[in-house]
């Protein structure tokens, strides 16, 4: 039976890898302001990614302002392609 990345299959961590391969990069506030969250539940999240080794993190400053943004890893957007790919073989299983 194919299998969905557990680390993925949440969807707050999901939003975050499909807005990332999109956009490529997103900063932290970017990121809040589209998935509606708070920022202990959005960091927990980045944190959970960035140790499975799916998103590189760069800080930097803009102005006078930190900003952190967040980039999927090759690692990341491989698993993020696979996540879709077994998704969409378990959805068309029963198809025939």
């Amino acid at each position: 039976m194919t299998e969905l990345d557990k680390l993925l299959h949440e969807k707050v961590r999901l939003a975050i890898a499909t807005i990332l391969f999109h956009a490529n990069k997103a900063d932290f506030n970017t990121l809040k302001r589209l998935l509606k969250t708070s920022e202990g539940n959005l960091a927990t999240h980045l944190r959970a990614l960035e140790q499975a080794g799916y998103l590189k993190v760069e800080k930097r400053f803009v102005g006078r302002k930190p900003q952190t943004l967040y980039e999927l890893t090759d690692k990341g957007k491989k698993a993020y392609r696979e996540y879709l790919g077994n998704l969409a073989k378990i959805l068309h299983a029963g198809k025939p």
